[in-house]
């Protein structure tokens, strides 16, 4: 009897001394919520454009012309012209980007690009790329430039197959899913966009408005346009994934 309670009181201290050690070895680290918000970071500071650069031809030989991209008031805007992108100095796969966005004092034209490479590919303006289209109406078509990509009823969405392409005057543009997904201008619309592998899912205002595949790039640095509009942006984040939103 006493041997029996003499082994059970050393494997309780065993027990005991087990869940103590992996106690304090977790003590402090992050829980599984914790580590997906450390995953997500913000590519706007707040207070310049720290992680980017311009690209505007007019800045290119004229030292007047202003750079269309700037901080105002804790937002990133997008003058609109002269026109050109915002790029990041970072290249990116398999992820999310959640934007905020409004055009505050007239509707126009806007677009997040991803997958960019190659600098004015495109009518020694445009990078190579996929966009994604912000302009007012129309947030959430895809426009293909010097990069292609597939959706469900290509050509009923995009046009006769033998006009499809690229660039030039190719049929560049697939059409995005719904009507009426765009909140009333000067109000907040949020703008997101999955990548993963050769998959591109785009949803504004939580309406799924377009899905493609077989894209023609897999990662690339991540695009902001000035293209004629006024556009302030107020969140800009990105987030690591493994698999697609439903």
């Amino acid at each position: 009897m006493g041997s029996n309670m003499n082994k059970m009181s050393i494997l309780l201290l065993l027990v005991l001394g087990f869940f103590s050690f992996t106690k304090s070895n977790n003590a402090g680290g992050p829980s599984a919520s914790d580590s997906l918000q450390i995953k997500s970071k913000s590519l706007f500071n707040g207070k310049d454009l720290t992680g980017w650069h311009v690209d505007v031809p007019q800045m290119d030989n004229n030292a007047k012309a202003r750079n269309p991209f700037i901080v105002r008031k804790g937002l990133l805007v997008s003058l609109g012209t002269p026109e050109g992108h915002l790029i990041t100095d970072a290249k990116y796969q398999n992820y999310r980007l959640e934007l905020e966005y409004r055009f505050a004092a007239k509707p126009g034209n806007c677009g997040a690009l991803v997958h960019v490479s190659t600098p004015r590919a495109l009518y020694e303006m445009f990078p190579k790329s996929i966009e994604v289209q912000m302009m007012h109406q129309n947030a959430g078509d895809f426009w293909c430039i010097e990069e292609d990509i597939t959706v469900p009823n290509m050509e009923k969405r995009r046009g006769p197959k033998e006009k499809w392409g690229v660039n030039g005057d190719k049929l560049r543009r697939i059409p995005n899913l719904t009507d009426g997904s765009e909140k009333p201008l000067g109000q907040w619309n949020s703008l997101t966009i999955e990548c993963l592998d050769n998959a591109v899912k785009v949803w504004v205002n939580n309406d799924l408005v377009n899905y493609g595949f077989n894209a023609t790039a897999r990662q690339g640095q991540i695009a902001l346009q000035a293209e004629g509009s006024e556009v302030e942006f107020r969140k800009v984040l990105l987030t690591p994934i493994t698999k697609l939103s439903k």
